[in-house]
Protein backbone atom coordinates (compact mmCIF):
# COMPACT_ATOMS: atom_id res chain seq x y z
CA UNK A 1 0.00 0.00 0.00
CA UNK A 2 1.19 3.32 -1.25
CA UNK A 3 1.50 5.91 1.34
CA UNK A 4 0.07 9.36 -0.19
CA UNK A 5 2.81 12.48 0.00
CA UNK A 6 1.27 15.24 2.51
CA UNK A 7 2.09 18.68 1.11
CA UNK A 8 1.07 20.37 3.88
CA UNK A 9 3.28 18.21 6.26
CA UNK A 10 5.83 18.55 4.52
CA UNK A 11 5.62 22.02 4.42
CA UNK A 12 5.37 22.02 8.46
CA UNK A 13 8.06 20.87 8.51
CA UNK A 14 10.24 22.60 6.40
CA UNK A 15 8.88 25.66 8.40
CA UNK A 16 10.28 24.18 11.70
CA UNK A 17 13.28 23.10 10.05
CA UNK A 18 13.53 27.49 9.33
CA UNK A 19 12.50 28.40 12.83
CA UNK A 20 15.35 26.28 14.34
CA UNK A 21 18.03 27.44 11.88
CA UNK A 22 17.31 31.22 12.43
CA UNK A 23 16.62 30.71 16.55
CA UNK A 24 20.32 28.70 16.19
CA UNK A 25 21.85 31.53 14.91
CA UNK A 26 20.52 34.04 16.81
CA UNK A 27 21.29 32.41 19.66
CA UNK A 28 24.69 32.40 18.29
CA UNK A 29 25.08 35.11 16.94
CA UNK A 30 24.12 37.08 20.10
CA UNK A 31 26.03 34.17 22.59
CA UNK A 32 23.08 33.44 24.25
CA UNK A 33 23.08 30.88 27.41
CA UNK A 34 19.95 29.51 25.90
CA UNK A 35 20.42 27.65 22.32
CA UNK A 36 16.76 28.51 20.96
CA UNK A 37 17.44 25.42 17.94
CA UNK A 38 14.27 23.07 19.10
CA UNK A 39 11.82 25.86 18.76
CA UNK A 40 10.55 23.98 15.45
CA UNK A 41 11.34 20.84 16.42
CA UNK A 42 8.43 21.52 19.37
CA UNK A 43 6.31 23.27 16.83
CA UNK A 44 5.95 20.29 14.70
CA UNK A 45 5.68 17.88 17.95
CA UNK A 46 3.11 19.84 18.95
CA UNK A 47 1.35 20.06 15.65
CA UNK A 48 2.08 17.11 13.45
CA UNK A 49 3.49 13.37 15.39
CA UNK A 50 6.94 12.73 17.38
CA UNK A 51 8.49 11.31 13.64
CA UNK A 52 7.93 14.50 11.82
CA UNK A 53 9.70 16.41 15.25
CA UNK A 54 12.71 14.39 14.52
CA UNK A 55 13.03 14.64 10.98
CA UNK A 56 12.55 18.03 12.06
CA UNK A 57 15.36 18.20 14.57
CA UNK A 58 17.77 16.54 12.21
CA UNK A 59 17.17 18.87 9.33
CA UNK A 60 17.45 21.60 11.53
CA UNK A 61 21.02 20.79 13.11
CA UNK A 62 22.44 19.32 9.37
CA UNK A 63 21.49 22.62 7.61
CA UNK A 64 22.75 24.62 10.64
CA UNK A 65 26.28 22.12 10.59
CA UNK A 66 27.01 22.92 7.18
CA UNK A 67 26.51 26.69 7.38
CA UNK A 68 27.23 27.88 10.37
CA UNK A 69 27.57 26.04 13.38
CA UNK A 70 29.52 22.97 12.69
CA UNK A 71 29.13 21.98 16.62
CA UNK A 72 25.19 21.78 15.47
CA UNK A 73 25.81 18.63 13.38
CA UNK A 74 27.41 16.68 16.85
CA UNK A 75 24.17 17.65 19.07
CA UNK A 76 21.77 16.05 16.62
CA UNK A 77 21.10 12.75 18.82
CA UNK A 78 19.87 16.15 21.26
CA UNK A 79 17.10 16.84 18.43
CA UNK A 80 16.04 13.65 17.60
CA UNK A 81 15.22 13.34 21.53
CA UNK A 82 13.45 16.33 21.65
CA UNK A 83 11.10 15.63 19.03
CA UNK A 84 10.93 11.91 20.07
CA UNK A 85 9.81 12.57 24.03
CA UNK A 86 8.24 16.29 22.85
CA UNK A 87 6.10 14.82 21.01
CA UNK A 88 4.82 11.86 23.21
CA UNK A 89 4.25 14.49 25.64
CA UNK A 90 1.95 16.47 23.46
CA UNK A 91 0.44 13.49 22.62
CA UNK A 92 -0.70 12.89 26.59
CA UNK A 93 -1.24 16.56 27.73
CA UNK A 94 1.88 16.89 29.78
CA UNK A 95 2.63 19.95 27.38
CA UNK A 96 -0.36 21.82 28.35
CA UNK A 97 -1.65 23.97 31.06
CA UNK A 98 -0.60 23.77 34.69
CA UNK A 99 0.96 19.99 33.68
CA UNK A 100 3.54 22.10 31.09
CA UNK A 101 6.85 22.47 33.72
CA UNK A 102 6.69 18.48 34.17
CA UNK A 103 6.24 18.17 30.52
CA UNK A 104 9.34 20.19 30.32
CA UNK A 105 11.06 18.71 32.46
CA UNK A 106 10.39 15.15 31.25
CA UNK A 107 11.64 16.09 27.82
CA UNK A 108 14.19 18.08 29.00
CA UNK A 109 16.39 15.23 31.54
CA UNK A 110 17.29 12.91 28.42
CA UNK A 111 18.38 16.00 26.47
CA UNK A 112 20.58 17.33 28.96
CA UNK A 113 22.16 14.28 29.70
CA UNK A 114 22.41 13.14 26.06
CA UNK A 115 23.80 17.11 25.02
CA UNK A 116 26.35 16.54 28.71
CA UNK A 117 27.89 13.54 27.51
CA UNK A 118 28.55 15.38 23.78
CA UNK A 119 29.47 18.43 25.12
CA UNK A 120 31.85 16.47 27.91
CA UNK A 121 33.50 13.90 25.83
CA UNK A 122 33.48 15.16 22.30
CA UNK A 123 34.53 19.01 23.24
CA UNK A 124 35.86 19.34 26.90
CA UNK A 125 32.56 21.20 28.08
CA UNK A 126 33.40 24.32 25.45
CA UNK A 127 31.20 24.58 22.42
CA UNK A 128 29.80 27.38 20.44
CA UNK A 129 27.03 27.96 23.01
CA UNK A 130 27.27 31.25 25.51
CA UNK A 131 26.59 28.44 28.15
CA UNK A 132 30.05 27.26 27.36
CA UNK A 133 31.33 30.75 29.39
CA UNK A 134 29.50 29.53 32.33
CA UNK A 135 31.23 26.13 32.22
CA UNK A 136 34.17 27.73 32.05
CA UNK A 137 33.70 29.72 35.01
CA UNK A 138 32.58 26.72 37.25
CA UNK A 139 35.23 24.93 35.76
CA UNK A 140 38.09 27.95 37.22
CA UNK A 141 36.18 27.20 41.17
CA UNK A 142 36.85 24.06 40.93
CA UNK A 143 33.67 21.75 39.31
CA UNK A 144 34.77 18.42 37.51
CA UNK A 145 34.06 19.35 33.71
CA UNK A 146 31.55 16.38 33.29
CA UNK A 147 29.34 17.76 36.79
CA UNK A 148 29.87 21.44 35.73
CA UNK A 149 28.96 20.93 31.86
CA UNK A 150 25.30 18.36 33.43
CA UNK A 151 24.40 21.07 35.68
CA UNK A 152 24.94 23.80 33.04
CA UNK A 153 22.76 21.82 30.42
CA UNK A 154 19.95 20.69 32.91
CA UNK A 155 19.60 24.52 33.87
CA UNK A 156 20.16 25.92 30.19
CA UNK A 157 18.23 23.02 28.24
CA UNK A 158 14.92 23.40 30.65
CA UNK A 159 14.67 27.58 29.95
CA UNK A 160 15.30 26.82 26.60
CA UNK A 161 12.50 23.85 25.98
CA UNK A 162 9.94 25.74 28.09
CA UNK A 163 11.02 28.98 26.34
CA UNK A 164 10.21 27.10 23.43
CA UNK A 165 7.15 25.79 24.44
CA UNK A 166 5.57 28.39 25.77
CA UNK A 167 6.00 30.64 22.36
CA UNK A 168 5.09 27.41 20.43
CA UNK A 169 1.27 27.60 22.44
CA UNK A 170 1.34 31.05 22.14
CA UNK A 171 1.36 30.56 18.28
CA UNK A 172 -0.93 27.75 18.09
CA UNK A 173 -3.88 29.31 20.00
CA UNK A 174 -3.77 32.21 17.21
CA UNK A 175 -3.99 29.67 14.47
CA UNK A 176 -6.88 29.31 12.42
CA UNK A 177 -9.10 26.83 12.88
CA UNK A 178 -8.40 25.01 9.29
CA UNK A 179 -4.95 24.42 10.58
CA UNK A 180 -5.34 22.90 13.64
CA UNK A 181 -7.66 20.76 12.13
CA UNK A 182 -5.43 20.15 9.20
CA UNK A 183 -2.49 18.84 12.38
CA UNK A 184 -5.75 17.30 14.37
CA UNK A 185 -4.67 19.34 17.54
CA UNK A 186 -8.22 21.28 17.30
CA UNK A 187 -9.79 18.31 19.36
CA UNK A 188 -6.53 17.74 21.63
CA UNK A 189 -6.63 21.53 22.34
CA UNK A 190 -10.84 21.70 23.61
CA UNK A 191 -10.09 18.50 25.15
CA UNK A 192 -7.12 20.15 27.41
CA UNK A 193 -8.87 23.33 28.06
CA UNK A 194 -11.69 20.87 29.98
CA UNK A 195 -9.29 20.05 32.20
Amino acid sequence: MKQKVDVRKITLVGFGIALNIVGAFVALTLRLPIYMDSIGTIMVACLLEPKYAILTGLGGSIVSGVTFDIYSLYFAPVQISTGLIAGWMFQKGYLKGNKTPLGVLIFTLPTSIISAMIAAAVFGGVTSSGSSYIVQVLGVIGVPTVVSVFIVQVITDYIDKYVGVLLVLATVRVLPSSLKKLANIGQQESHDEGL
